[in-house]
């Protein structure tokens, strides 16, 4: 679909009409029989049941984090239409929060009877990725709290619809809802989550329509958008990692975690063309990933380097192999902006990279393109000296790169000019602005 398309259906949908849609689709979380799937629980291997506890301790705290998080928005909303739309959306978060409230009490068994009795069983089960992202979303609501603008506005309404809601909670319904629907072995459960996954679309739905509107108000929501998405990116990208790595988690209920990635990627490009501002539009290191490239190709190298302890949660010294180290430097070299270097006499800015416990390699960019390089240039115009655990710290995980040269950890040489060169075409993902 062309971005002049997804933006006119944008157009074809208006706010009213969402708010007809929620009308139209009540339904009551405490009105579920959850009688029969006590016995589906059981049924499940014990894999499954911690597979099961780890997935669904994750929505029952998002949908009560998301729920508390949501006044600031409504206060927020630039027209009225929105704001009554947004409090709609309230009431539905507090709604799946009630069932999966349930769930937990009548199905799995957990002890004590209040919500937040049962909210303080979800939190071993809550790893770095999702506590970053969670993290950041309660921060972005006391941000609108106090700034009220559009491109704030714009911000929390990515973060909250397009990051939690169609990247994070849309792909983690639909494959459990594969399987139980072809399981049978848990009629309330699926027809719980059935009712939370049409509300949730709705909202990505609402979303992705006041997106489209900010985007064709100014460029500063695009800006401000951007900002917010090179900052959650990493912890995003690594909520679905299970405990241990073990891939058991996500088999036991029949699919590898590169399907949830590529669903997940596949759904967000085609909502963000739905905005006006596809991923393919993005500055460089907004988006780590080729958005060109087969969702499934792009799936394989994110776990590939997850599984590495490149990407998510620091993990000791990650792996520095050729092929991990390959892998991690496309990304990197997709991050500089080449359009912005200089036309001849410098036709060429390179950037070497030399690591204490693992192999060199440089970036060079030229003729519009960054070409990422194993091994030592010929000539460099910086060079890097560093260990591999600072630099993917730095570069992935938002580690301060003022500690890291403070520390004498990440040690950036060059001529001034080429050092302001690098801070221009790199930003700040890489430690130099």
């Amino acid at each position: 679909m062309s971005t002049r398309r997804a933006v006119a259906a944008t157009d074809s949908v208006s706010y009213d009409d969402l708010y007809r849609r929620w009308e139209n689709a009540p339904w009551r979380a405490t009105g579920i029989d959850l009688s029969r799937d006590v016995d589906g629980w059981r049924s499940l291997n014990d894999m499954q049941r911690r597979s099961g506890l780890w997935l669904y301790s994750m929505f029952l705290y998002g949908e009560d984090s998301v729920a508390d998080n949501l006044s600031p928005y409504i206060d927020a909303a630039p027209a009225e239409e929105q704001a009554y739309f947004l409090t709609t959306q309230q009431v539905d978060e507090a709604r799946h929060a009630v069932f999966f409230h349930r769930f937990f009490q009548e199905v799995i068994g957990v002890e004590g009877d209040t919500l937040a009795d049962t909210l303080a069983t979800t939190d071993e089960h809550l790893n770095w990725g999702y506590r970053g992202v969670f993290g950041r979303l309660d921060r972005m609501a006391d941000e609108l709290r106090r700034d009220r603008s559009l491109p704030r506005f714009a911000q929390a309404i990515a973060l909250y619809h397009l990051i939690v809601e169609a990247t994070l909670a849309q792909p983690g319904q639909h494959f459990i809802q594969d399987f139980f629907t072809g399981a049978g072995e848990m009629p309330g459960f699926l027809e719980g989550m059935e009712n939370v996954a049409n509300d949730e679309q709705r909202h990505i739905g609402f979303g992705v329509k006041c997106l489209a509107d900010a985007f064709k108000e100014t460029d500063e929501c695009k800006a401000a958008v951007d900002e917010m998405l090179r900052e959650v990116l990493p912890y995003a990208l690594a909520v679905f990692v299970p405990p241990g790595f073990d891939r058991s988690y996500t088999r036991e209920y029949g699919f590898e975690m590169e399907d949830v990635f590529a669903f997940a990627l596949g759904s967000i490009k085609a909502k963000w063309r739905a905005t006006g501002y596809p991923l393919e539009d993005r500055p460089p290191g907004v988006f780590p990933l080729d958005p060109t490239m087969d969702d499934d190709e792009s799936a394989r190298i994110v776990v590939a380097l997850l599984e590495a302890g490149v990407m998510g949660a620091p993990n000791g010294r990650p792996d520095a192999s050729a092929q991990t180290q390959e892998k991690f430097f496309d990304l990197v070299a997709r991050s500089f902006d080449a359009s912005l270097v200089a036309s001849p006499p410098a036709p060429a800015f390179t950037v070497q990279w030399r690591f204490s416990d693992a192999d060199p390699w440089h970036v060079r960019v030229a003729d519009g393109t960054a070409q990422a390089v194993a091994g030592e240039a010929s000539s460099a115009d910086v060079r890097v000296q560093t260990d591999w655990k600072t630099w993917c710290d730095m570069s992935v995980r938002n580690a301060s790169p003022v500690e890291a040269v403070l520390r004498g950890r990440f040690r950036p040489r060059g001529s001034p000019r080429a050092l302001y060169e690098l801070s221009r075409i790199a930003g700040t993902r890489f430690g130099v602005r």
